[in-house]
């Protein structure tokens, strides 16, 4: 037995028309190629991988957690935590990959093998394996129990479970599906360790394969990151501290789509101010008489990233003594700024470059679509008032 899908209330029904509306005016800034829109695609990627580590501790720079896509070096990230992102980034990888192929099926070995792929450099927490004991999931700041997960003996059955519902076309809307899909895994707690990632990264797999927006943009792990309390609330409210199926999933499946819509407006001013960004850069560029190729890499430098001369080189298609000079004559500019030793040099943004940045409006404000629910998640989880009601 899994945990059921819930009815949606009538507000949870508007905030799905709501987020429908949000990925179709997403997906019709991406369906026309814009020199923009490639960077913001491989962002929102790295950002997922960053945001759904991060929950479990793992902390990267997002230029790290970009420079796994290309399996580069870290600039700071240690090599353990490192092998965590790389591995993460192999699994949403071919959750990327195989979500479009028509002879792909979601079954319990597909999922066994995302597990392997994400902790192969970690033999000891036995990659692509079933748990065989019981396992209980600790809070680390107060040393608490907070959930114990099913027996061992029961986790193939629940797993099959699980891919079998997935397989089956039950009329269920694919955000609630994939929400639902995440829930029980991670209540089911197949594996030793990763089952928060695996549980997020299946997520975004259902998402992918029911054709959600583009699976870059649907993804829900850059939010889950930035909000982690209320995440760990939200799965606590529903689990009860035990594996208990028959709970309610309603409040678990409106934080999902809670999720879902800000995430949504978040890429959407992204999007709007990544045009603003390239058309003052456009500017600068010939004002200045810089080649054309520099754009993204004054971008990425605008939103962030540090600049290696070998990502230059790489983006850009030239040779190193171009790229050389180029960086150079950047630098004269104040566009850009070194930082350290020729061997170890990367760039990020100069003084002229900030200005740019500055000078570009803001964005709008994100609106939540359920204002009471961060309110009604610490009530439940903590028993703490919710809007001064006792």
């Amino acid at each position: 037995m899994l945990f059921r899908t819930p009815d949606l209330d009538l507000r949870d029904v508007q905030v799905l028309d709501e987020i429908g509306a949000l990925h179709e005016n997403l997906a019709e800034h991406v369906r026309v190629p814009r020199r923009w829109t490639g960077r913001l695609r491989r962002t929102a990627l790295a950002r997922a991988i960053q945001g759904s580590n991060s929950i479990e501790g793992y902390r990267v720079e997002l230029d790290d957690a970009d420079a796994a896509l290309d399996d580069e070096e870290p600039l700071s990230a240690d090599q353990r935590t490192f092998a965590e992102i790389r591995g993460y980034r192999q699994a949403l990888g071919y959750v990327l990959a195989m979500a479009a192929d028509e002879h792909f099926d979601l079954d319990a070995s597909a999922l066994r093998s995302m597990h392997y792929m994400m902790l192969a450099h970690d033999l000891a927490k036995s990659p692509g394996q079933y748990r065989r004991r019981e396992i209980f999931v600790q809070d680390e700041r107060t040393e608490q129990v907070v959930y114990a997960g099913p027996d061992a003996a029961d986790v193939p059955g629940l797993m099959s479970e699980l891919v079998d519902s997935l397989g089956r076309d039950d009329g269920v809307e694919p955000l609630v599906q994939a929400a639902m899909a995440h829930l029980n895994l991670v209540m089911i707690h197949p594996f030793r360790d990763g089952n928060g990632r695996m549980a997020r990264a299946l997520q975004t797999l259902v998402l992918a394969r029911r054709g959600v927006a583009e699976p870059e943009f649907a993804s829900i792990e850059e939010w889950l990151g930035a909000n982690t309390d209320d995440y760990y609330r939200a799965l606590a409210v529903t689990g009860h501290g035990r594996w208990a199926p028959g709970g309610d999933a309603s409040l678990w499946v409106s934080f999902n789509l809670r999720a879902h819509h800000m995430q949504a407006q978040t890429l959407r001013s992204r999007l709007a101010r990544a045009q603003r960004t390239y058309e003052a850069l456009d500017e600068v560029l010939a004002a200045q008489r810089i080649p054309d190729r520099a754009l993204d890499a004054l971008y990425t430098a605008l939103i962030g990233f540090r600049l290696r001369r070998s990502t230059y080189v790489d983006q850009t298609g030239i040779d190193e003594r171009t790229a050389s000079r180029d960086l150079k004559a950047l630098a004269d500019l104040e566009l850009l700024r070194p930082v350290g030793e020729t061997k170890g040099r990367y760039y990020v943004a100069g003084e002229a470059l900030k200005a740019v940045a500055r000078a570009i409006s803001p964005s709008e404000p994100i609106e939540d679509p359920y204002p009471a629910m961060r309110a009604e998640l610490m009530h439940r989880a903590t028993g703490a008032p919710v809007l001064g009601v006792p």
